[in-house]
């Protein structure tokens, strides 16, 4: 699987995957807590260990080459990024985040992260935060109608993150060129700022041939001639 893939499932046959793979991620990522916090007896460990191991042999006797990547519509349209380690709907190691955005450049999401996400005792590890905020300020970026890479991604942690209850929220700051400025915030239960983020997202070499017949289009629309 490269990284960008047209794909030709039904509405009906994506459904249904997500259907039967959700569920089961889901119990994969309660596997991974219950792990980290379980204080059974040794035996129930080596027992629960073969169980494991069984269900790891049944799952690899058919399995893509390399990761998930993106698959996308004909018509366009993003299918899914499963496989995405923030918001992947296969991925056990993302929370996941359900990610909302208005369009126009500001982007959200109520998430809880666990044991798993423990960094120093009872709060978020940092770089934790900073995949968290990375994803949203993205998404808030290429959901305002220009695609963008992260270029660079500068944090300001006001104090520890306590696992738990958290919300994400970024919007796009201004643009220059290829450049687009978003910023975003990290907010625990109680609504204070525990993480504040600035970051430079580039737009895609690819995309910027779609940039520039935009342009065209909107200056022909307006008698400009562009060079």
């Amino acid at each position: 699987m490269s990284r960008f893939e047209v794909e030709h499932a039904t509405e009906e046959e994506i459904a249904r995957e997500a259907a039967l793979f959700g569920p089961f991620t889901d119990a994969v990522r309660s596997l991974v807590d219950a792990t980290i916090r379980t204080e059974v007896e040794d035996e129930d460990v080596r027992a629960a260990q073969a169980e494991v191991e069984a269900i790891v042999e049944r799952l690899r006797k058919k399995q893509m080459d390399g990761a998930y990547g993106v698959r996308f519509r004909p018509d366009g349209k993003r299918g899914r990024n499963w496989g995405n380690a923030v918001m992947g709907l296969r991925n056990a190691i993302a929370p996941p985040l359900d990610i909302r955005s208005d369009g126009a450049g500001s982007a959200w999401s109520d998430f809880h992260l666990g044991a798993a996400y423990e960094g120093p005792p009872g709060l978020v590890h940092g770089g934790v935060i900073s995949l968290m905020l990375d994803q949203v300020l993205g998404h808030a970026v290429s959901t305002s109608g220009r695609p963008g890479m992260t270029g660079t991604l500068t944090i300001v942690y006001r104090r520890g993150t306590p696992l738990g209850d958290l919300r994400c929220e970024a919007w796009v700051d201004h643009r220059e060129g290829i450049k687009t400025w978003g910023k975003g915030r990290i907010l625990d239960a109680d609504g204070e700022v525990t993480a504040e983020a600035e970051g430079v997202f580039i737009l895609p070499k690819w995309a910027r041939k779609l940039d520039r017949f935009r342009a065209a289009a909107e200056a022909t629309e307006s008698g400009i001639e562009l060079e």
